[in-house]
């Protein structure tokens, strides 16, 4: 007999249906399964699993040949989640279940030997995809990811989730399953968004501060220049706590990268807080942006819509930081192999530190001996095309005395925060009318820079001399505006002053000849 169900393959971070169909022929004198349809390795070890879970479950196998079809045929399927809607299958055809109710299901879940359900990656993709499929009317998850399914259907589809085969095949011979419900707004409306790093544990450092408010208030990439030990790493790991909280667009597409990797813990089903990257500077091109032999994504990726840090940035090799240039650029990455290409959203704020020279020290009054020619060379382990897409360029100099000694009394998060959030608010009404998805100024094009960046006489003959005195590119003319937009916009102005200028002008450290003497 003929059995159908559903279950789905994620390539990239997009679920694909696949129609699982199983004929038990009853033919021949040996037992065997034959999974065609372009399945992986794991898919393939499936039928030890399944012929192990239905014996350990009390349910009876189909005898002779069985053939499991997963189409479409060329479509690349992978992964051992296949492994319930395969054996359920067998079951229908060998008439144990209900096929009728079984071909309208979407089945996840992988198999252990004792029957048992385990979760699966990528439940919160398919769930977005099952529930727009009008063919498909409810779905089978296992426990580990009925948090995540439900609050994507949204109650869209019935949800039901399992916690082995026996409950399983027991749901489809009538027996009673609680459908998991939970509503995505009341979830967002409840889940809590602050951070623990706060910027009131920071001594002194105003400087830095001040530039990280204006780097989350306008969206813009920033590096951190100064000795080790000044509060570099400190300060960029406080800076998700002062960007504005996720919207639902950015929350769904952000836990959207963390299933497909299975970063999703139990508890937090959708991501609540915006993340924070760090990889370590001996990461590899295809770990920060992603790839392999079934693409996934990378650092960058996991980083989108929150914040990379990249410690000790002259360390990372030169050909992982160059593969910076497109995301930064285009807040996404593209990433092809022989079997096809994948996009994987990037959209994220690179904070970079780096010591002012080898030694780390910088100056001859804390014992640097580096000579001029080391700490050019060491500076030009960064390109200038990556250094041109980072909008502000911050020196993080060594605490006073009395700093150092005295206990810490910042200015807390929360403060910094409610800031950004309204200077954020200033642009999402200023791009309201552009007709695309720009959030912030540091997403500016052209069309836009030209509308919104106009700068007063006086201002323009100021920037004109800092072209001149610094040998300022397009790039980091536009980006020098940019961040005169973001500055002005925390102040609530309408227009950029000269002062706002001023400021964003002594942001391109880098620029200046004598920054490193």
């Amino acid at each position: 007999m003929l059995a159908k169900t559903y279950s789905a393959t994620v390539i990239g971070i997009d679920a694909y249906a696949v129609e699982v169909e199983v004929n038990a022929t009853g033919r021949g004198d040996m037992d065997m399964v034959s999974i065609v349809g372009l399945a992986d390795q794991a898919i393939r070890e499936s039928r030890d699993r399944i012929y192990s879970a239905l014996i350990a479950s009390g349910l009876p196998a189909a005898r002779g040949a069985t053939v499991v079809n997963l189409a479409p045929g060329d479509l690349r399927k992978e992964g051992a989640g296949f492994d319930l809607a395969i054996a359920l299958g067998m079951l229908a055809a060998i008439g144990q279940i209900p096929k009728e109710k079984l071909s309208q299901t979407m089945v996840l879940g992988e198999l252990a030997l004792d029957g048992s359900i385990r979760p699966v990656r990528g439940a919160l993709p398919i769930s977005a995809m099952a529930s727009e499929n009008p063919a498909i009317k409810m779905m089978i998850v296992p426990y580990g990811n009925a948090e995540e399914s439900a609050l994507v259907a949204n109650g869209r589809i019935a949800v039901y989730p399992v916690k082995d085969l026996r409950e399983a095949c027991g749901f489809f011979r009538g027996e009673a399953l609680t459908e998991k419900r939970t509503d995505l707004q009341d979830y967002l409306a409840m889940r809590n968004t602050e951070y623990e790093p706060d910027f009131a544990e920071v001594k002194g450092q105003l400087a830095a501060k001040r530039a990280m408010e204006i780097a989350a208030a306008g969206g813009h990439n920033s590096l951190m220049i100064g000795p080790p030990g000044t509060g570099k790493s400190m300060i960029a790991k406080r800076l998700a706590g002062i960007l504005p909280p996720m919207t639902l667009d950015e929350t769904l597409e952000t836990s959207r990268i963390h299933s497909v990797l299975g970063m999703l813990s139990d508890g937090e089903p959708l991501l609540n807080r915006r993340p924070f990257r760090a990889p370590h500077h001996t990461v590899s091109d295809v770990a920060l942006i992603g790839g392999g032999k079934n693409p996934r994504p990378g650092e960058i990726s996991m980083a989108h819509n929150g914040v990379l840090f990249l410690d000790e940035l002259p360390e990372f090799k030169r050909n992982v930081l160059e593969v910076l240039r497109q995301p930064l650029e285009n807040g996404d990455i593209t990433v092809s192999r022989a079997s096809g290409s994948c996009v994987f959203p990037a959209r994220f704020m690179l904070v970079a530190a780096m010591n002012p020279c080898p030694c780390g020290r910088g100056s001859v009054e804390l014992g640097c001996r580096c000579k001029i020619e080391e700490k050019k060379r060491y500076q030009k382990k960064i390109s200038g095309p990556l250094l041109d897409r980072i909008d502000l360029h911050v020196p993080v100099l060594n605490l006073t005395e009395d700093e150092l000694l005295s206990a810490p009394a910042g200015e807390p998060s929360s403060q910094i925060r409610a800031r950004v959030i309204a200077a954020r608010k200033i642009q999402q009404q200023r791009f309201a009318t552009c007709g695309n998805s720009i959030y912030c100024n540091a997403q500016m094009g052209p069309r836009e820079l030209a509308q919104f960046g106009s700068l007063q006489p006086d201002s323009q003959l100021m920037l004109r001399a800092a072209i001149n005195k610094f040998h300022l590119s397009p790039r980091a003319h536009d980006r020098i505006i940019k961040v005169a937009r973001t500055i002005a916009d925390l102040a609530g102005a309408e227009n950029i002053s000269g002062e706002h200028l001023l400021e964003a002008i002594t942001y391109r450290a880098i620029d200046r000849a004598d920054w490193a003497l």
